[in-house]
């Protein structure tokens, strides 16, 4: 059983999976309150399943972008139960997680969450052999320069509010913006693929698994 957590954004994320099963699944809006949120939200989802905290056998982390208190919250938890319970631990860049969402696609997709002053942490995405691959760094772009971009029809997927959405349409008309039920991370993608990741290879060091802060991210060079 895999434990996964997401707490890039105001926007956090609990899953429990097991191989070929989704057992809960919780987003919703966090004010804010990641120190006093997380650990009950933890202990609900084992409560409501019946699973017992010593029957997980991994966890999985969103790694962020994100904030710098939400990430550590969420990751120092993750941590702290993978230590204590001797488990592997998994971390996973968060938009990726927003690209595993999005169904196998010939055309190219950007994935986004906020980064302040209409401002996203971008990366994008091509699809090889059904699964989305990164094909660019995280960068910190604002609107115009992600226009400057898009000269095909291009996939845009993750955190837009109603306002960045409605100007995305106007000026990009290229841009095939995911509805907003689409945009939301989903943990218990990050969940399956930790388990891809446990399946291929070693799991991540928990003493040197670092998280990915927005105010870290480079801004374009051109």
């Amino acid at each position: 059983m895999i434990l996964a957590i997401d707490t890039s954004t105001q926007w956090t994320g609990l899953a429990l999976a097991s191989e070929g099963q989704i057992w809960y699944e919780k987003i919703w809006r966090n004010s804010r309150r990641h120190t006093v949120e997380l650990a009950p939200a933890i202990q609900q989802a084992l409560d409501e399943t019946g699973v017992q905290t010593s029957a997980l056998t991994a966890v999985a982390a969103a790694l962020g972008p994100g904030s710098f208190t939400s990430l550590r919250i969420g990751l120092a938890m993750a941590k702290g139960l993978c230590l204590s319970l001797k488990i592997p631990l998994i971390g996973v860049p968060s938009l990726d997680i927003t690209a595993q969402g999005q169904p196998p696609m010939d055309l190219p997709l950007i994935c986004v969450l906020k980064s302040g002053r209409q401002r996203f942490a971008a990366c994008e995405y091509h699809c090889a052999d059904g699964r989305w691959q990164a094909v660019s760094g995280i960068e910190n772009v604002g609107i115009e320069e992600l226009t400057k971009r898009i000269n095909s029809p291009t996939i845009i997927r993750g955190e837009i509010d109603a306002h960045e959405r409605r100007l995305l349409k106007r000026r990009w008309r290229n841009a095939l913006v995911a509805e907003p039920a689409d945009n939301l991370r989903r943990p218990s993608l990050l969940a399956q693929m930790a388990l891809r990741r446990l399946e291929d290879g070693p799991s991540d060091s928990a003493a040197a698994l670092a998280p990915i802060y927005i105010h870290t991210i480079n801004h374009p060079t051109v």
